[in-house]
């Protein structure tokens, strides 16, 4: 059967497709400057294929490749997505607003490490009441494990998890159980080994430089088709894989100085792709800048992102429940109940006020009455908070069940879109620490001392840090499934599955109406009452009982962490406690 090959290399005088061991020349395409083309024997979900340009006597795996079975070095091989069975037919879809995401990583969520052992614990998410699983990255990197953000071959998967049938048997089992699946997908830079896009045409740019060095194409000569390549990855993942949205990394990154922001086109291509398919289709943004236009609508000259990561809930939760002070904790913990307040009725805490770790001012107001609070993403934990300390040590390592619990309670009876990271819901003590497999011994040993400057800093030593290279790290980072079978883990995931279902349960809790949320609090003691219409979240994170106010004549309890019983108009909560009610007429 013949195969039509295509290929972007702008810059190359000549260039020939080897499919299978056989040469064939390609032909510039005529109606497509810098565009070759060929037709070759192929059998279209077997064959292999590389690229040779001007004779070089390398061969390049195709940028667009739809799978790299021998890793990001290796020859591209044909896929026939259409001959898939899916068997969750037809999936009508599930839609961000009143979800709750439960953020996971394949590779050290189950022993295993594989999307099909991911598929087997599905059944827990299902009772644990969250609607939505967020992958994080799952494009070839080198070697086998890590944490995906150093991905090539936008448009295949890491063959260690399953490759690309693996992910869409996974993506086919949680829509049988009604769990939509959201894609971490990296368009700001590619991992440093096995990026072999510079060699096809000018996918990079001098004109800006981000943390990874030059910044990926949006704006200079060449970029269209660079737009075109990016744009067209996150659709096949939508349309190939069915997935129902993306998270999109940092996209304070994507440097794009065009009339037409990189992120306002690929909105706009995704909301085409949702028309067509007849399913609603989202994009996550994370972003820094907490700057609203990012989640503003295009009609109202904003970026059209459905929502965005807001890491300044995180920053305040987690100043005000570990007292946490350094780095870019410090403007949080100055007051962080008051800071805690501000945040959850006004979405940010920094809205153009002076940011100590920036050292300038930052950000500008979240227009509360316009913009909805399911655009924003709160949480109480994610891969990049835990991950990115010196030890990967979690939340759960330092606090007790009493405050993980009111650090929950606020977080999932917010306004917010909650997000969880896995094993946060049974206070899980297994570390998630930075891990890599680099095959490469020069650059295993930067990212090594890399790490390690990096926390020199702050006063760790190099032997305290974690040898990212060393398989005992990546093991060690892996869940403990016998552990929400124990004391005090099974207490704590039955407060989340709890909260949870009060969550599908009083639809007042997932009205994404800022303006309507009221906080009172106490500073100096510690206590603070989340209002939302009829329901009160009351958290003590203080060492003592104390005595806090509802603003109701009356209550009925509907969750409590440890019990406990309102008095009339007040309640006393014991320390590091929290208590959920509704106020009766």
């Amino acid at each position: 059967m013949a195969h039509r090959f295509q290929l972007w290399a702008p810059l190359a005088h000549r260039v020939e497709v080897e499919v299978d061991g056989a040469p064939t020349a390609m032909a510039r395409a005529r109606a497509h400057p810098g565009w070759w083309e060929a037709t070759a024997p192929a059998d279209p979900s077997r064959s292999r294929y590389s690229f040779r340009l001007d004779g070089d006597p390398t061969l390049l795996p195709d940028p667009r490749s739809p799978r790299q079975p021998d890793g990001p070095d290796g020859p591209s091989q044909l896929t026939d997505h259409a001959a898939f069975p899916w068997s969750a037919t037809p999936w009508q879809g599930r839609s961000l607003p009143g979800s709750t995401l439960y953020e996971l990583h394949i590779g050290t969520f189950t022993p295993e490490g594989t999307f099909d052992a991911a598929a087997a614990r599905l059944d827990h998410l299902v009772e644990l009441g969250v609607d939505l699983v967020e992958l994080l990255p799952v494009c070839p990197f080198p070697g086998t494990h890590g944490w995906g953000y150093d991905g090539v071959s936008l448009w295949a998967v890491h063959e260690p998890y399953g490759g690309p049938d693996g992910l869409k048997r996974f993506v086919d089992a949680a829509h049988r159980r009604g769990l939509g699946v959201v894609l971490d997908v990296v368009h700001n830079h590619l991992g440093p080994s096995g990026n072999y896009l510079p060699r096809f045409g000018p996918y990079f740019t001098d004109r800006h430089h981000t943390p990874w060095g030059a910044a990926v194409n949006l704006d200079a000569p060449g970029s269209d088709e660079v737009r075109r390549y990016l744009i067209g990855s996150a659709l096949a993942w939508l349309r190939d894989y069915r997935v129902d949205g993306l998270r999109l990394d940092a996209v304070h990154a994507l440097v794009d100085t065009r009339a037409v922001h990189f992120l306002e086109e690929l909105a706009t291509a995704v909301d085409t792709l949702a028309a067509a398919t007849g399913r609603p289709l989202f994009l996550i943004g994370e972003s820094d800048l907490n700057d609203p236009r990012v989640i503003t609508a295009r009609e109202a000259g904003g970026l059209g992102l459905t929502a965005q990561w807001s890491d300044d809930l995180h920053h305040t939760l987690h100043a005000a429940l570990t007292g946490e002070d350094h780095g870019y904790y410090a403007d949080f913990a100055a007051r962080p109940i008051t800071g805690l307040a501000k945040t959850l009725t006004r979405g940010w805490f920094h809205d153009g006020t002076w940011s100590s770790f920036r050292e300038r001012s930052h950000g500008r107001p979240l227009p509360v009455h316009r913009i909805p609070a399911h655009r924003l993403l709160g949480y109480l934990q994610t891969h990049d908070q835990i991950g990115n300390r010196a030890l990967g040590d979690r939340i759960s390592a330092e606090l007790d069940p009493g405050l993980l619990a009111a650090g929950a309670a606020l977080v999932l009876t917010s306004a917010y879109t909650p997000m969880l990271f896995m094993g946060e819901e049974w206070g899980a003590l297994t570390p998630w620490q930075f891990f890599t497999d680099h095959q490469d011994p020069d650059l295993a040993e930067a990212v090594r001392n890399g790490r390690r400057r990096e926390f020199a800093g702050h006063g760790w030593s190099a032997e305290e840090v974690p040898d990212p290279q060393a398989p005992a790290t990546f093991l060690g980072s892996k869940l403990d499934w016998t552990e929400p079978h124990r004391k005090p883990h099974a207490e704590l995931l039955a407060w989340y599955r709890t909260l949870l279902a009060l969550r599908r349960a009083h639809p007042d809790f997932t009205d994404p109406d800022l303006s309507a949320v009221h906080v009172t609090c106490d500073e100096t003691d510690r206590w603070l009452v989340l209002h939302r219409g009829p329901y009160r979240t009351a958290v003590n994170l203080s060492d003592e009982p104390r005595t806090v106010p509802l603003d109701a004549t009356s209550t009925t309890t509907l969750a409590a962490f440890p019990p406990t019983t309102p008095d009339g108009p007040s309640i006393t909560l014991p320390a590091h406690s929290a208590w959920i009610g509704q106020a009766t007429p």
